[in-house]
């Protein structure tokens, strides 16, 4: 079953972060509404693992892409460094 899943979230890998996000909320609406079968639901909130796994990826992989730029004495940048350095 699990490579069904696998199938049917394919293009997930592909997202944009929004897109993804955007699709996530709404997972995350029909659920919370209680109006959608169990089968679906299932369904639904595997796909929603899918997305998050999806976003936490995007938002790891932006963090460490993010830079603070260094200033001299005068506030002239002089380079950049780690984020968290």
């Amino acid at each position: 079953m699990a490579k069904d899943t696998k199938d049917v979230n394919g293009d997930v890998a592909a997202m944009p972060f929004e897109k993804a996000l955007a699709e996530l909320e709404q997972i995350v609406a029909k659920l919370e509404s209680g109006n959608v079968p169990l089968e679906d639901s299932i369904k639904i909130y595997e796909r929603g693992e899918a997305l998050k796994k999806r976003c936490d990826a995007l938002l790891k992989d932006a963090e460490a892409r993010v830079e603070k730029i260094a200033l001299d004495a005068k506030g002239k940048p002089t380079g950049s460094a780690p984020l968290d350095d």
